[in-house]
């Protein structure tokens, strides 16, 4: 009997360390949602050309319940709700085999949101520096610290917010079209034609192979003013030589503070973890958390640190110290009342 309490008392002790706990229970439907992006199209053309034609093909969906939609500029968002009872994958898959058959116009691509709950923001950070400028802490929110937190064992997705969207921009001066003779359409076809990568055969020399490339990527804006656009009496016409390249970013509709770190910090980027549904948090936020001292101590450039705002785990915590502490009282004046109306304290144990 002995031993068989041990094993029993083992195997609780793992089941509980294993025990997915969570503040929130999620007790939302299975919903998968369709976003489609089409800059600079009007609500309207969004409407008629892409949400339409996508309601369309999802309509009739095996354990579809409701369907609603929105069409803003730009925007196209198709929320589907399934029954109780459909497994999230299954009803993953119908909605994208539907989506392989539509063709839309102006070269758009539906895509499912990732797959969490409405409960699923676990994370949220900041970006702080005051050596560096948006542009280069964008880059880093972007080619770093975003697939580095998505390398976390349980995360769905980490959404970017604030920064700004780097281009490369030509100021082409109509009088140097003009005096070069060359056309906007030249200039078009030539930067097209010399932002590319491809690849060639392999040259034998003796024993060894040498695989052939061509090495025409853009990268600078050195790389871009180098494409040679015509040619004159011999003379190459450089892309630098029609106009001013400089670096842009898309039009921005606000700006991204944090309280008053704004005027610290001019202002900040923005992450937010999303938790893949059906997950333990506990065990997600761990890795995050992780991931995040690594970014900071090992892998970010001195003077950028993350600094994280909004943690799970303190309410998570929170929640099951109260949770706990409650039953502990519960009991003890459960067995307290026994004690006193059976005038024994061995009652409330027999």
């Amino acid at each position: 009997m002995l031993v068989l309490f041990l094993l029993l008392g083992v195997y609780g002790y793992y089941s509980w360390k294993q025990l997915s706990i969570e503040a929130y229970p999620d007790i939302a439907d299975v919903t998968s949602q369709v976003v489609t992006q089409v800059p600079g199209l009007a609500a309207e053309e969004v409407e008629q050309q892409i949400t339409i034609p996508l309601e369309r093909a999802l309509n009739g969906l095996p354990g579809m319940h409701v369907m609603r939609s929105k069409s803003t500029f730009g925007l196209s968002m198709i929320t589907i709700v399934f029954e109780d009872g459909i497994e999230d994958y299954w009803s993953r898959q119908r909605v994208q085999e539907r989506l392989n058959e539509v063709s839309l116009p102006f070269d758009a691509i539906a895509e499912l949101d990732p797959l969490t709950s409405p409960t699923g923001e676990i994370y949220r950070y900041i970006i702080e520096s005051n050596e560096h400028s948006l542009r280069e802490l964008t880059d880093l929110q972007n080619w770093v610290i975003i697939p580095w937190i998505k390398e976390v064992s349980g995360v769905a997705d980490v959404s970017n917010f604030g920064g700004i969207t780097t281009q490369y921009q030509i100021e082409i001066d109509p009088q140097k079209l003009e005096q070069y003779h060359v056309s906007l359409e030249e200039v078009i076809e030539a930067v097209e034609n010399n932002n590319s990568n491809v690849g060639g055969s392999i040259l034998n020399r003796g024993d060894l192979g040498y695989v052939v490339r061509g090495i025409g990527q853009i990268n600078s804006l050195e790389d871009l003013g180098m494409i040679v656009v015509s040619s004159e009496k011999g003379v190459p016409i450089f892309l630098s030589d029609l106009g001013k390249l400089k670096y842009g970013n898309l039009e921005r509709k606000g700006v991204m503070g944090y309280s008053d770190r704004t005027r610290e910090y001019s202002e900040s980027i923005q992450g937010i973890v999303l938790l893949l549904k059906h997950e333990n948090p506990s065990q997600v936020l761990a890795g995050i958390q992780e991931a995040v001292d690594e970014l900071n101590t090992e892998i970010l450039p001195d003077g950028v640190h993350i600094h994280t705002f909004l943690d799970r785990t303190e309410l998570v915590e929170t929640t099951l110290n109260t949770v706990s502490r409650t039953l502990l009282e519960g009991m003890g004046l459960v067995i307290i009342v026994l004690i006193i109306f059976l005038g024994s304290w061995r009652g409330p144990y027999w």
